[in-house]
């Protein structure tokens, strides 16, 4: 199999330097002076080359407006991917990338210094900047610019629940999507997702998505699409594990899965029709298709999503180019191609942070957008409560509005123990800043919401611990099928990612006392987002709302309930 090796990893480095990715100056700047040196004309400045312009964005999760996103302090690479990007975080991935400290770059790509650069460089992405930059592209490069959706778009906000997704189609229709794969999207069920397709003005390609009886396909799996006189064979490719990350019920008749055969037929089948260029629209995951790269031959591009990554250059596998362009309308990833005799012979790559104080709105976006919260205004911009503490969702053990989450379902649903999922997705608070009803959608806004009250025995605990490890610390990329830890609440215990399935999770214990969990004991446990059908109790925005009104102003310490051991320091920050 075909992984990226250290050598290319440092022609990775040279390449990013090259494009100018490395920011100039370190230090926390003042807000007026961030907004001097940010503007619209350097962030989208590019030499433009060949006869492709591919934009591509993915993991929106919903998000219409400029927002605060942390990346991960914590993102542990296994196996063949220990080290690699994307499993490099703070100064490790800012020197493999030669960025400098405290620039713009420094602050939409790492974690480091977060609260303070976030204060001087302002919220980043909204889609009505996104429309700004699409628009000026396409202006650049007429009739050679392909926008390309990655999926997970039409969940993780107040108004796509409300309306099931549709203020998101009106928005990605306003935008100019050309064709996009999902995962998120059929947390709405089988019906809804049919009936949105059929609404969409652009290709809904899931080629591994069948029916569960027969095998026949559901959706469309490939496209040609023609761009600078260039044939484009595009595939996409959702998310392989839905049903097992999500709810089985919600999509009983379909069958999902990676498929590799079948990939390599749908690609040598575009070969065979002389298609010039491959490019797979993937909603994958990182590392699953950086494996898959080795192993399919015949792509050109692999523009990946699910696993929210932002990497500041193509990463190189073999001869395919593996684009990852991070999550929430942060960035949008422009990658220009230089195509002939079917071969990809040269690229030019930038990945775009969109800061929303540098790049004007797009009238027209940004009048959509008014629409769409029109109605919803009130309600989400009523303040529950302040926060004294920077609110944070992304990394592999933890995150400060999970343990927010966590306090809130111990203390309403008087719980022993709390078990929140390690959801990607979810908006950044700084310290200072409101708790409106908004924020807490922006992190609790799925179809399946109620946060049972359960028994569960210690030995049930650390096997519920045991699967989520397997899925993330798997060393083959192919068994990693979740997200990140479960989040934990009145509970401490240690993780050793080195270790085999099943024994990773040691010493479990209540945070408080220090006793030690039994694993023949049962306990009181609080959870929400279960997949199985019928759970009963309120909806955790509920929850979460309530605790947070009575609290009024929040407090959330430095997490370290759960031990982090046996994994590579390169993905954790510090």
């Amino acid at each position: 199999m075909a992984t990226i090796t250290r050598r290319e990893m440092l022609q990775v480095t040279a390449a990013a330097a090259a494009l100018g990715v490395a920011g100039g100056g370190g230090g926390t700047l003042g807000r007026a002076a961030a907004q001097q040196r940010l503007t619209q004309d350097e962030l989208l400045r590019f030499d433009a080359l060949g006869q492709v312009t591919l934009l591509h964005f993915t993991d929106i999760h919903a998000q219409l407006l400029p927002l605060h996103f942390r990346e991960p302090s914590v993102n542990v690479g296994v196996g063949e991917a220990m080290g690699l990007p994307p499993h490099l975080v703070g100064k490790r991935l800012l020197d493999a990338f030669r960025i400098a400290p405290g620039s713009a770059e420094a602050h939409a790509l790492v974690s480091t210094d977060f609260a303070a650069l976030a204060r001087s460089y302002g919220r980043i992405g909204g889609l009505d900047r996104m429309a700004t930059a699409v628009k000026a592209i396409r202006a650049e490069r007429p009739g050679k610019v392909l926008l390309l959706d990655g999926g997970d778009t039409w969940q993780g906000s107040y108004t796509a629940l409300q309306t099931q997704g549709e203020d998101m189609v009106r928005a990605m229709h306003a935008l100019g999507v050309e064709a996009m794969t999902a995962h998120w999207e059929f947390t709405y069920g089988q019906d809804r997702v049919k009936a949105l397709k059929d609404s969409l003005k652009f290709p809904f390609l899931c080629g591994n998505v069948k029916d569960a009886t027969w095998g026949d396909p559901v959706f469309d799996g490939e496209t040609v699409i023609e761009r600078g006189g260039v044939s484009i064979g595009l595939i996409g490719q959702a998310f392989p594990y839905t049903p097992i990350a999500n709810p089985r019920w919600m999509m009983p008749d379909w069958s999902f899965g990676i498929e590799e055969e079948k990939l390599q037929g749908r690609v040598d089948a575009l070969r065979a029709r002389n298609v010039d260029l491959i490019v797979l629209l993937s909603h994958n995951g990182f590392d699953v298709d950086r494996k898959l790269a080795g192993r399919v031959k015949g792509i050109d591009v692999i523009l990946t999503g699910h696993t929210h990554d932002a990497i500041p250059a193509p990463v190189i596998v073999g001869s395919t180019l593996l684009v990852a362009p991070g999550s929430h309308g942060k960035f949008l990833a422009r990658l220009d191609l230089d195509v002939k005799g079917r071969k990809v012979v040269g690229h030019r790559f930038k990945l775009i942070p969109l800061f929303a104080d540098a790049i004007a709105p797009d009238p027209e976006m940004a009048a959509l957008i008014r629409d769409i919260r029109a109605p919803h205004e009130a309600l989400l911009k009523k303040e529950l409560g302040r926060t004294e503490s920077l609110l944070y969702r992304r990394g592999n053990v933890n995150g400060s509005f999970d343990d927010l989450i966590c306090q809130a379902l111990l203390a309403e649903r008087d719980a022993e123990i709390a078990l929140s999922p390690g959801f990607r997705w979810g908006a950044t608070l700084l310290p200072g800043e409101p708790i409106t009803v908004e924020d807490v959608y922006n992190q609790t806004a799925i179809t399946y919401p109620k946060v049972y009250r359960t028994p569960m025995t210690g030995a049930y605990l650390k096997e519920v611990l045991e699967d989520v490890a397997d899925n993330l610390f798997n060393p083959d990329p192919y068994y990693q099928q979740g997200g990140d830890m479960v989040r934990v609440g009145g509970l401490a215990y240690t993780i050793d990612v080195a270790k085999p399935a099943g024994s990773r999770i040691s010493d479990m214990r209540f945070v408080k006392s220090g006793q030690p969990i039994d694993a023949a004991k049962s306990y009181v446990v609080a959870g929400w987002a279960s997949v199985n059908e019928g759970t009963e109790g309120p909806p955790v925005w509920e929850l979460v709302s309530r605790h947070v009104e009575r609290e009024r102003m929040v407090r959330v310490a430095e997490n370290r309930a759960v031990k982090l051991v046996g994994a590579d320091a390169q993905g954790i920050e510090g």
